[in-house]
């Protein structure tokens, strides 16, 4: 399981189903998480999300999931699995 100093945090878009995909699997695993949906945002806050994706993810495709410090690119469940201890 991961551990409690490792933050699960993800990068999205509401209109993507790959995003959507990513949230409904967490929750089924009772795993808390962080989002963003970050074509919700404007303005300067959007600007600052985008740079932080940016320097995981510079390809800055979502979603964009940041489990500690691994980085999974998109919706891949046994990736996102092993990082999180499950598999």
């Amino acid at each position: 399981m991961v551990d409690s100093d490792s933050t699960v945090m993800i990068y999205t878009l509401s209109t993507c189903g790959h995003c959507k995909a990513t949230k409904r699997f967490l929750s089924e695993c009772e795993i808390v998480y962080e989002f963003v949906d970050v074509d919700l945002l404007e303005g300067e806050k959007r600007k600052a999300i985008l740079e932080d994706v940016k320097k995981i993810n510079p390809k800055c495709s979502f979603p964009t999931i940041q489990i500690g410090e691994k980085v999974i690119i998109g919706y891949k469940e046994n990736e996102i699995k092993e990082a999180l201890g499950l598999s």
